[in-house]
Parts: C-alpha cells; structure tokens; sequence
C-alpha cells in the first residue's frame, strides 16, 4: 500500500503538471489564434498574383520583319501588321493583303499593277503607315521609333545641307565631325549663292533628331531631307517598227515647221543617260553632265525624252534642230532610274550656268524647299522650265516640280485625244500633250514605244523652242501664256482639271509667237524661214529630212516634213 499509495500520489503530481504546462498552449487555441492563422494565407497568396515583375517591360521580339512582338500572360499583339522594316522589301504582293492593311504608298511610287514600287509612304501622316507605324496597340511609343521617324521618300540615313559659304575645307569636316556626320560631297550652287553639302548618318540615330542638331548649328543656313525622284514613264513592251506618229498630226508639227525648227535654242534635259550616237539625235547634243558620276551608258527613258524633242532621221521630234544639254541625273535601279534632291539641284544648276533656255524635267516627286527654290532662281533667270505632271493618276495629290507655279506642268493624251490613264489632274495643269503609246528612239540606235507624261512634256519643251524661236525675246511667263492661250480645248468646255488649257497646238503657238512688226504666216503655203544663222548645229534648213523607212504608212508621209 505504501508503494501504490506513492505511485498514486505522483501520478496526480505528475498529472497536475502536465495539465499547469499544457493550460498556455491550450490557451493559444483560443479566438485570437484563429484569425491570426486565417490571416496568413492572404499575405502568402497576395505576392503570387503579378505572375510577372512590374520593373520588368514585355519582352519584344525584334527580328520578325521589322514587326515588335510584345508577349504577356494575357495577350500578344503585333504591330506593325503591314510595313517590312525598313530597307527591307515585302516579298509579298499586294493582292494578298486584305483591303483595310493595304499598304499605304503615294502615287507616285505605285507601279502600274497598283504595287507600292520602292517606297511605301502615306502622306496622311508624314510618312507614317496607320496607327500601326508610330505606337503600339496600347497606345505608347514603338520600340523601334527611330526607324519610323524616317520620311521614307527620301534617301535613308541622308541630310542635304545649306552651309556658310565662307567655311574652309577644314572647318566643314569639322562640323560633320561635331555631328558625328559622314560628308559625302559638297557643291557650290551659284543658282541659289550658296554651298550646298550631303551629309550621311552612319550610327542608326533618328534621322529627324539629327536634323535638327544640325540645323541649329550657326554655320548651317538650312536642312533637309535628300527626297527621291522617279521619271514618269509606263512600263511597255520593247517593240520596233516605224507606225504613223499621231503626235505629229495632234500637235501640228509638220505646219509649224515650216516656219521654225528649234534653231539657236537650248534645252536641258535633266534625266537619264542619252545616247548622243543615235542616228535620230546626230549632231543635237551640245554639251554633256553628269551630275551622279556614273559608269552607266545610255538609258531608255533619257533617250526616249531627247528623241520626243529633237528627233529628226525616221522620227520627227518638236523640234528637230534644237541643241541639247544632256544631264544625266538619274541611275538606273531595280525600279527604274531614280534620283535626289542633291543630283537634281546639281543638274538645275548646270542647265542655268550652260545657257540653257528651256529645262525639260520629266520627273516627279514630293514637293521639296531646296528644288522649288532653284526652280524659282531659274525662273528669274528667264529659264521656261516644263514639266510632267507625273503619272499617279486621278487620286494623286499634285507632284513636283509639276506644281511648282513656275512650271509648265503637262498632262498626257492618247491617240483619240482623250486622257491618259495614268495621268495627274489638278488645277496646276497648263495643258496636254500626246503621252501614250510614243514611237520614240532606244539606246543602240533602237526604237521604242513607250507612255507617259515624261513624254508628254517632252513634246511641249520642243514646241516653247520653237516659239522662242520664232521671238527670242518673249520671257517664261509669256512663252506659257502663248501655248496655253493657243492651245486646242479639250474635255469640258474652257479650262479644266484633266487638260489645262488643252491640246498643244505647235502652229498656232508659233504663229502667235511672231514679234508684231512680222506679219504672220496664217498658211502652210507661205512659209518664212528663219535667216539666222545655226553654226552650232550642223543640220541646216535647207537640208531635206531623211528619208524613212520604206514601210512607212502614205499617211504618215504626208504629214512628213519633207512632204510639206
């Protein structure tokens, strides 16, 4: 008993104990606990809802065609959905986009198909494509903003740059260094007194931003982008042969040579490369420039345009005994012979330093401060410039330097005198000239039948040779007021949009022309050869036309010079 009772007693010793130590933790258990552990999960399940750090931006896939790729849990958007990066070119046709991404290019970059030739650009918004070209989807900045501040109707990474004529060699290099620029060249232009530089950008900085660094450095007077030009001619197939030229029987050329032919009068063409050994352009190219310094020979278009002037062996141009400044401006690319800012300032520059009296510029572009001030410099100088109006077609804004006011901008025609197709409207066209499907001269001593308001134009700068011609005196805004106000109506009644005035008429112009102490010749049948003498061109009044081919239609030779 005394052992059981001892076992006893610390048993209930032992029990009261452990219930003394367990009461706190009993205790823990109570409301309190509770909502502490309750609480817990809320702080732990509270971090895990940002699956993704907000110090860290979506990753963007940068190497899909110029297209940023924004990834995030919830969606992924792609922007842009059209434009190829730039200097890239889609490998897909525009067929195959649907109608609301089209690809926004100006008119006059699209080919003939409707297919943004070379350089997509949609005026709208200064060269950006959509909303898609300058944000993302959710509105902010585009990663790869510093290639959509390009205008892409201007050559890349290329700043043309009017400088302080007093600076020596040394001094611009070190300017181009300050801006961490490339000089590529550099041209005094007496056309507009003042030193005209290219500059390129070779460390991918926006162009824009360069620009205008550049431009607030106090020896640069002005800067800008070294915009495109292409020349306006409609891809056609090469053909050969000798068909009527209806150009002659539209404009009245065979009458009106009878009285002039071009003698003693300039013409610049600044295009591409001319081939002067042509047998239709035997002794008319009086002097050469190339304005790009290339190794290229003769190119169709330029030899198209000189022949549409001055063609004189199977052919007859407007005016076959001008002299020609031939001016090569435009290089051959994969999309046709273009040019810049640069080249053609250059090339406007020679023509007015030259003697020329006439400059032919069948090519268009955007309107551009550095050309339409050497054109408005050329027109002081009393320089008839005479332009396409370019070949875009009805929806097109107008192109330059067409719309500059002292241009003569010419639309085209066909055979039945109606508009062609591809032809620009507008206010600013001074009036219409045959312009589709021209039988004209090719490189190699070729031929060609080709369209456009390249040619077009052409025709007309022949025809204010022969007015000049006929009085030398007359000054540009008289020559234009001559052939427009002589000019055949077309279309609507009065002035209109599609042909100006209308249909250039070479006779009534050049009679018109006549200084008042002259009589005029009203008839084919009394004709007045000019007496002046024409040293600088070896082909005389006198001396009979060429005889043509021997297929030639008896249409055709009847409407022959040499018939008349």
């Amino acid at each position: 008993m005394p052992l059981a009772c001892g076992r006893s007693k610390w048993r209930s010793k032992t029990a009261v104990a452990l219930i003394g130590a367990l009461l706190p933790i009993i205790s823990l258990s109570g409301p309190a606990a509770s909502q502490s552990i309750m609480r817990a999960p809320e702080i732990r399940v509270a971090p895990r809802v940002p699956s993704v750090s907000t110090n860290v931006g979506p990753r963007v896939n940068t190497n899909i065609g110029g297209a940023a790729v924004a990834r995030t849990p919830s969606r992924i958007s792609v922007t842009p959905h059209v434009m190829p990066r730039i200097g890239v070119q889609s490998t897909l046709p525009s067929a195959r986009y649907s109608p609301n991404i089209h690809r926004a290019c100006d008119p006059a970059y699209r080919g003939s198909d409707g297919d943004c030739l070379d350089r997509p650009v949609s005026s709208a918004n200064g060269g950006n494509v959509g909303n898609a070209a300058g944000k993302k989807a959710n509105g902010g900045p585009r990663n790869n903003a510093p290639q959509t501040v390009a205008d892409l109707r201007a050559v890349p990474n290329e700043l043309v740059a009017e400088i302080d004529g007093a600076l020596t060699d040394a001094q611009i290099e070190q300017l181009a260094r300050r801006h961490r620029l490339v000089r590529v060249e550099m041209q005094n232009v007496p056309l507009l007194g003042s030193t005209i530089g290219l500059f390129r950008i070779t460390d991918r900085r926006p162009v824009d931003v360069v620009r205008r660094a550049l431009a607030g450095d106090a020896s640069v007077r002005s800067v800008q982008l070294n915009f495109r030009y292409l020349l306006q001619d409609q891809k056609t197939a090469p053909t050969e042969g000798d068909p009527a030229q209806y150009a002659l029987a539209q404009l009245r050329l065979p009458q009106a040579h009878t009285l002039v032919r071009g003698m003693n009068v300039t013409i610049a063409v600044i295009d591409s490369g001319i081939d002067a050994s042509h047998p239709e352009l035997a002794n008319t190219i009086a002097d050469t420039f190339d304005a790009i310094g290339s190794k290229e020979g003769p190119h169709a278009h330029g030899t198209g345009i000189a022949g549409a002037i001055a063609a004189h062996a199977r052919l007859m141009g407007s005016a076959p005994e001008v002299r020609l400044l031939a001016i090569r401006a435009f290089g051959a690319t994969a999309n046709g012979a273009q040019s810049s800012s640069y080249v053609i300032l250059k090339g406007l520059d020679y023509a007015a330093l030259h003697g020329a009296q006439i400059i032919n510029m069948s090519f268009a572009g955007p309107k551009d401060p550095l050309i339409e001030r050497a054109v408005a410099a050329s027109a002081a100088r009393g320089i008839v410039l005479v332009g396409a109006a370019g070949n875009a077609g009805a929806k097109s804004a107008p192109l330059y330097p067409a719309a500059n006011p002292n241009v003569i901008a010419v639309s085209g025609t066909d055979a039945q005198e109606k508009l062609f197709s591809a032809s620009n409207r507008g206010n600013h066209i001074a009036l219409a000239a045959p312009g589709a499907d021209i039988f004209l001269p090719a490189p190699d001593g070729k031929y060609q039948i080709v369209s456009g308001t390249s040619f077009s134009a052409a025709f007309v700068s022949g025809i204010a040779a022969l007015v000049l011609e006929r009085n030398p005196s007359l000054k540009p805004n008289e020559v234009r007021s001559i052939l427009t106000g002589t000019a055949r109506d077309l279309g609507d009644p009065g002035r209109d949009d599609l042909f100006g005035a209308g249909s250039a008429d070479a006779f009534a112009a050049v009679s018109a022309a006549a200084p008042p102490a002259v009589p005029l010749a009203s008839s084919k049948d009394t004709p007045a050869a000019p007496a002046r003498d024409n040293t600088s061109v070896s082909r005389a009044m006198e001396q009979p036309v060429p005889s043509m081919a021997a297929d030639k239609s008896a249409a055709n030779d009847a409407k022959s010079p040499a018939a008349q």
